[in-house]
């Protein structure tokens, strides 16, 4: 290349770059001009407003919230007496999922059973819990214990609950001990009789605290055995008035 052409090539260049510069600023011009139309004052307005809401508005913190949640005391306590795993066969083969048996208690005198299935052990759980909050009994106690003997018969299980003296403790097998541990029960003997099957034995466990009878209403029950067992008496001794009638008819006859 002679210098002439390497001269012609740099002037070319040259103006190439001035002519890019140019459109360059052209299209930022008309950029400027095209966003000016579309955003009038009225837009301009609403998007002010939405940063001053966002700015004046308290953010919440998540951890305050679980704070808070786990401060406040529980109304109800939960145990969880077993968990088992149960099969349903269908055409293709066999469908496994999850029994759960729940005690509900206040640690007073309120309790409840609840039994529930799930696809899964966390599911199956809290539909037993509700069942079992569902389905809550009071019962009477003395002091620390239950005003009475009782035996309780449902199914195979059969449960006997005995009264104990302060200091005894809770003297009972795995579902009676559990069932009785969210009560405000701290001194009973018990024993677990037939059936071993825990589901029976917890409905017998709360049938019997649900027939337990306070001490109130013993005089009154005894009362009323005493008059209905008077009347019955006076009843046997008092001859009916067909037989009444057939002997004066004799008598009359024999005179």
């Amino acid at each position: 290349m002679t210098e002439a052409d390497k001269a012609e090539s740099s002037k070319l260049k040259a103006q190439s770059k001035e002519l890019k510069a140019s459109s360059l600023e052209l299209g930022a011009q008309q950029m400027k001009s095209v966003d000016k139309r579309i955003a009038p004052k009225k837009f301009e307005k609403v998007a002010q407003s939405a940063r001053n809401f966002s700015s004046d508005r308290p953010r919440r913190d998540r951890r305050d919230r679980r704070d808070r949640k786990s401060d406040e005391p529980k109304q109800f306590e939960e145990q969880t007496i077993a968990i088992d795993r149960v099969a349903r066969v269908v055409k293709g083969g066999r469908r496994f999922r999850f029994k759960a048996l729940v005690v509900v208690g206040d640690r007073k005198n309120k309790v409840g059973v609840g039994v529930a299935k799930g696809q899964d052990v966390q599911l199956a759980v809290t539909k037993a819990t509700d069942v079992a909050k569902k389905n809550m009994i009071t019962f009477p106690m003395s002091k620390t214990t239950i005003p009475h003997e009782i035996e309780i018969k449902i199914s195979g299980a059969r449960v006997l609950l005995k009264p104990a003296a302060p200091g005894t403790g809770v003297i009972a097998g795995g579902v009676v001990r559990t069932i009785l541990g969210t009560t405000g029960v701290t001194d009973l003997l018990s024993k677990s009789l037939g059936s071993s099957n825990k589901v029976n034995i917890a409905y017998a466990t709360i049938k019997a605290l649900e027939s337990l009878v306070p001490k109130t209403d013993w005089i009154r029950q005894g009362q009323e055995h005493t008059r209905n067992s008077k009347v019955a008496t006076t009843e046997k001794k008092l001859p009916k008035k067909s037989e009444q009638t057939e002997k004066e008819i004799i008598k009359k006859v024999g005179k």
